[in-house]
């Protein structure tokens, strides 16, 4: 792509945000564009699909802080009047010697290097793409490997596969090299944004496993040997102490995330569960057990602290 069709496009306008948009501003217009534009979703649209390219070129370049900068100043001196390409290998600028601004250099290197290239110093590879796919909770924890039909070069839809590691979070990108948009030096790379499902159990905490095991009464007062599940689909055992209270964390170690060397635990949370209905012998059991117990005020020592 020439210098000048770079600092002539507006990527501000293409994405439709305002120069002072903030990166997330940027990231969420460029989210809502990218689905509505995206060519899984308009096979066969070629003004879509050029649509697409320009939205994601621009958020390339806007969601680069550097890129950006840069950008920013360069383009501010061709809406002031403008510049074009020396003649003759001088500094001959449209609108005055911006040598010194630009350090010697031709300005119009700003805008190659903002795609990876040098200028006329030889061919460049493609533009980066972007893109986004969603796992589970549980993909995210073991990893797994998408399969996407992608039209990268404008042929048509092509099968591209991505291994997603294990323990990635929500949000993380990963590349996949050579499947950008076509270019001189070979093409760029394709950037795919992972949202993760949330599970109907389980949660993360870093490297940690987060799950809420209710418990009857009786189980948290006299304690208990409990079964729990994990992610991987097993059982494991926890015990209960005589006494346990809701809210205590119990640690399973080693059946957390697994990323790299770091092996997280299973943190397993009480939540003793009061039923909501009691009748017949239950009902008899708990009269019986409240009078047992009507010497020892609970809230004795609370009232105490909150009267101090």
């Amino acid at each position: 792509m020439a210098a000048k069709d770079l600092y002539e496009k507006d990527f501000y306008k293409i994405l439709g945000v305002d120069k002072k948009a903030s990166a997330d501003e940027i990231k969420k217009k460029y989210r809502s564009l990218a689905r509505d534009l995206h060519p899984d979703k308009n096979q066969g649209d070629s003004a879509l699909e050029d649509k697409f390219k320009a939205v994601s070129e621009a958020y390339d370049i806007l969601s680069d802080s550097k890129k950006r900068a840069e950008y920013d100043e360069a383009r501010s001196y061709f809406e002031r009047g403008g510049f074009r390409a020396p003649q003759g290998g001088g500094q001959n600028f449209q609108g005055g010697d911006f040598s010194d601004i630009f350090g010697g250099g031709n300005p119009q290197d700003i805008f190659a290097n903002l795609f990876g290239g040098g200028g006329r110093r030889g061919p460049r590879k493609g533009s980066d793409l972007q893109t986004e796919a969603t796992i589970t909770f549980k993909e995210s924890v073991f990893g797994t490997t998408l399969d996407l039909k992608l039209n990268t070069d404008g042929n048509g839809p092509q099968s591209i596969s991505a291994r997603v590691p294990a323990g990635v979070n929500d949000g993380a990108k990963i590349r996949v090299k050579g499947k950008g948009a076509p270019g001189e030096a070979g093409p760029g790379d394709l950037f795919i944004e992972l949202h993760v499902k949330p599970h109907a159990t389980f949660s993360r905490k870093g490297e940690n496993l987060l799950l809420t095991l209710p418990v009857t009464f009786a189980e948290a007062a006299l304690g208990a040997d409990l079964k729990v599940p994990t992610l991987s689909g097993d059982d494991v055992t926890v015990r209960l102490a005589a006494g346990t209270p809701t809210g205590r964390v119990l640690r399973v170690k080693g059946r957390g995330i697994k990323k790299g060397t770091v092996i997280g635990d299973l943190l397993v949370t009480v939540e003793v569960q009061v039923p909501r209905r009691v009748e017949g012998k239950a009902e008899e059991a708990i009269k019986a057990f409240a009078q047992a117990t009507a010497d020892h005020d609970i809230r004795a020592e609370f009232i105490t602290k909150a009267k101090s």
